[in-house]
């Protein structure tokens, strides 16, 4: 099975399908890189392992997911995410993605 191109960026924000939550993306994965046991437990939905998975930072909580990419949309509202870490990761914020300081 091939790795296919990411949909989405580190410092786009997202929408959960499934569950309706916002979040930023921090890191991609061109395929699931997760434990046996995390993947029998979690994805119910048996999402394909050979597809973009994503890390997401959470709106108004102080955790992160691990998100498969078809389980997200494109957030077009320009609204910022509110999370703890999102100065860990990011330097500001326009238009509605977020970037990092590069260098």
């Amino acid at each position: 099975m091939g790795m296919s191109e990411a949909r989405f960026k580190v410092g786009q924000v997202v929408i959960h399908r499934r569950f309706g939550y916002r979040g930023v993306i921090v890191r991609v994965d061109n395929s699931f890189n997760g434990s046996e046991e995390w993947y029998d437990l979690m994805a119910s939905s048996r999402p394909p392992k050979n597809r973009p998975w994503y890390h997401v930072l959470v709106h108004q909580s102080g955790h992160k997911t691990y998100v498969t990419e078809r389980n997200l949309a494109l957030d077009e509202s320009k609204k910022k995410v509110c999370h703890p870490l999102i100065e860990h990761y990011f330097v500001g914020f326009r238009n509605g993605v977020y970037f990092r300081l590069v260098g």
